[in-house]
Formats: structure tokens, sequence, C-alpha cells
């Protein structure tokens, strides 16, 4: 049923068909249902017209009964103007409210546009503020990134395995704001704290490299070193209703100094590294790490002893400067363990330490292995846009790629795009930094493309 109306020569058809069906001059039987159900409306609808059509044959007239429907006679909609929407400066377009008010229009012309596709939704995120000196450093930094296949003559980044990054986070007790789906009939939630300052938080040092899974699946090293929460033990200086005075209770590291990052370097990541490693993986490892004042360098005495030692070579690198995007964790995986971490209620620290570790040991080696994919696609894009960070994370569909057997172990540079860079570099007076490095760059390149600038 409900087809809406009818035309002209549909309500002429059911009229006629039930003309077909008359006994004495009436409709036999379920004659009026069947044209109802033939026709897709209602009973009572096919009731009304077969009426109409009894009035005109007792006055004489032709059956007839025409459609009154002169089609649409509502205003006309508002077609989208994109040139007097570009005018509007975008920070006067925060809202579909604040649009509506400045073309003149309505709110509800502005809901129709989002929904049909012409407008969309753009939630915009801060990025890290970059010099010329930065955007040139993220541009060697990618170009050092990748070699020459000898087999195939193509440009590929570095498998990567032996780096290792490692980078701080802080986990929350709780969010500001958070949801729940409840039923009509519930109480909403009530949650309060003293200040948002006084959320319960805990900063983590995690460390994670690229995973090594066989053709068959099978994973040989899952690429997770560890994640270290910087906590201190103390016992509690007074009695409350949880536990006496005296308890030992866990507590957040009040200040995570250079002397703290260092310790946890020496006592707790360097000999996960070193106890988790694979057995025939190469022991020359890169541990990276970005540009935060209490991290370490590479010559801190304390550090070599502990990294040069068992037949490891360990050496710690920065990042270039602002660039959360070239290190996984900051790339992917730390928002996939925090999801993981706030679907396990935690009430304090103990908690939270617990469910942290948890959402880690959880995260699957396949999704980190994809990670360093995507750290992959972004240096493509930082060589694209000469060290810009101005452009959106490229998404591959990777798990469809996996499906269909087609993901790739590493990316392939364009060897234009290559040269294209080089030669950038060179003309704003980069040329002694590529001559510098010009050893690592003709193993990564080939001395052929290096000639070409």
């Amino acid at each position: 049923m409900g087809k809406g109306f009818l035309t002209t020569n549909e309500k002429d058809g059911m009229v006629h068909f039930i003309l077909a069906n008359l006994k004495n001059g009436e409709p036999e039987l379920g004659i009026i249902g069947d044209a109802a159900a033939k026709w897709r409306v209602t009973r009572k609808t096919a009731g009304k017209w077969w009426g109409r059509a009894k009035e005109k044959m007792a006055l004489g007239e032709p059956i007839h009964l025409p459609s009154h429907k002169m089609g649409n006679t509502n205003k006309p909609r508002v077609i989208i103007d994109k040139e007097a929407i570009k005018a509007i400066p975008k920070k006067k377009r925060g809202s579909m409210d604040k649009l509506s008010k400045q073309l003149g229009i309505g709110y509800g012309t502005i809901q129709r546009w989002v929904k049909s596709g012409s407008l969309k939704k753009h939630i915009n995120a801060l990025h890290p503020s970059l010099t010329d000196a930065n955007k040139f450093q993220r541009l060697i930094f990618s170009l050092n990134s990748t070699f020459l296949d000898s087999g195939d003559l193509n440009v590929k980044f570095k498998d990567m395995s032996n780096h290792v990054h490692i980078d701080e986070k802080w986990f929350y007790l709780t969010k500001t704001t958070d949801t729940y789906y409840i039923l009509p009939e519930e109480d909403e939630p009530y949650r309060s704290c003293q200040s948002r300052r006084f959320i319960t938080k805990v900063m983590f040092m995690c460390a994670v490299s690229r995973p090594i899974i066989d053709n068959d699946g099978e994973v040989i090293f899952d690429g997770k070193i560890g994640i270290f929460p910087f906590i201190e033990k103390e016992p509690a200086k007074r009695k409350s209703k949880h536990r006496a005075a005296g308890v030992m209770i866990t507590k957040a590291t009040k200040s995570v100094t250079k002397e703290v990052i260092k310790t946890c370097l020496i006592t707790k990541i360097i000999p996960a590294i070193k106890a988790k490693w694979p057995t025939n993986a190469c022991k020359t490892i890169y541990i990276q790490q970005d540009n935060a004042k209490p991290h370490i360098s590479n010559e801190d005495p304390d550090f070599r002893v502990a990294a040069d030692s068992d037949d490891f070579n360990i050496k710690l690198m920065f990042q270039p400067p602002n660039s959360p995007d070239l290190n996984i964790n900051d790339l992917g995986f730390f928002r996939s363990i925090q999801s993981l971490q706030n679907e396990e209620p935690a009430n304090n620290t103990e908690e939270l330490v617990a469910a942290v570790e948890k959402a880690y040991e959880m995260h699957l080696p396949s999704k980190l292995k994809d990670n360093f994919l995507t750290l992959q696609s972004v240096m493509i894009e930082i060589l694209n846009f000469k060290g810009h960070n101005n452009f959106k994370i490229p998404h591959m569909r990777k798990w469809v790629l996996q499906r269909e057997g087609r993901l790739p172990k590493d990316l392939i540079v364009e060897e234009n795009l290559v040269n294209e860079c080089l030669t950038y570099l060179v003309e704003h007076g980069y040329e002694s930094e590529i001559q510098s490095s010009r050893n690592q760059l003709s193993y990564n390149l080939g001395d052929e493309v290096l000639n070409m600038v």
C-alpha cells in the first residue's frame, strides 16, 4: 500500500477494472479490495474513486477522473552559490548557523546542502609550526630513509626493521566528556571532580619496532618492546575508607626530568630490546626520539655503556623538530591503544596503569606493521610538499590490499620525485648538507641519481 496518489490513467484503469466485475450493477464481493491491492492504495481510496465514477454515470457523463495534482507547488529550493560561499572567510563558517546568517538563508537549507554532499563538514586540527629549516630537515630525513633497489632499480623505503620508535604520552583516568547510550528510563551517569587539572594522569614511555610476520601470518616478532609508566611507590600518609595509613600506594612521578628518562632508557628500554630482539636480526639498532629537552643524546657516556654491551650497537637518533608525523607512536599507535584503554574502567592509578598495559598487549601486531606503511606514505607526502606538513595523511585501504594479497612490504618512491627534491635542496643552498651526507645518500639512492643534480 501507500502509493501516495494515482494518475488520471491509473484512476480510470481501476474504475474500468471494477466495471468489468459488476454483478447486478454492483461490484462483486471483494473486487474493490482487489482493485486497491492491484493499484497499491487503501480500500478506502479505491472505494472513493468508485463512488466518484458512479456519480458521473448517474449524471450521464463519461467516466474520467482527472488528477488535480499540479506538481511541486512549494517555493523553489535555493541553489548553492559556490562563489558566495567562497567569498565568506572560513573563520565565519564555523557552524551551519553562522553560515546561514552570512548567506541570509535558512538553517534548513544549509542542512540539506550538507546532507546532499554539496557542503562538507571539516574538523581542522592545529599542525606544528615549521620553520624553513624544519622543512629542509624533514625533506632530508625522508630522503635518507630511501634506497635504490639493485634488483628492480626502484627507489624504495628501507624496511626500518632495526628502528625503535620511542615517545611519551599522558594517559588519563577519565575523559572530561564521555558518551553513553542509555535507556529513556535510566538515570544519566553523574561524574564529578574538583577540577579538570586534578584528573589522575600517568605519563608512559612507549617503545615499538616494526613487527616481523611471515607469509602464513605467523608472528615472529610482535614489535612491542614495552610501555613503561613513570610511577613511584610510597606509603600512604593518612588513612582513608579504601586503605590504612602506611600502606604502599602508586603515584605518578611528579616531574619527568632528563635523569628520569635516562634511567628509563638504560634500565628498562635497552634491556627490553635485548631480551625481545629476534636472534638473527641486525644488532645495530636506532632508537628514534623527538627533540624534547629531557631527551639525552647518543653521546651520553652512561647510555653508551649500556648500548654497546652484549654484542649490540644501539644508537639514539633525533627525528626532525616539530615532526610528530614521523614517529610511529604519534602516527596512530597511541590513538589506538588509548581507544582500547578507554574501554577498561579504572578508579585509581594502579588500575589506570593496568588498563594501559593491557591495551598495549591487546594491540594487534598486524596493525602496528601497517603503521610503518603509513609512515612511508607520510614521507612521500613530505617529499611532494617539500617538507611541509600541510597535507592529509594518505589512506591506502591497507586491509583491502591485504585481503587481495597486494599489500606491499615497502612503498616505492618515484625517481622523478627524488630528483626533484634533490634539485630543490641544491637550489635553496643545501648543497653542502647533501654533500656532507653524500656517502649515505649514495648508498641509499645510487650515484646515478645523485649525479643528476
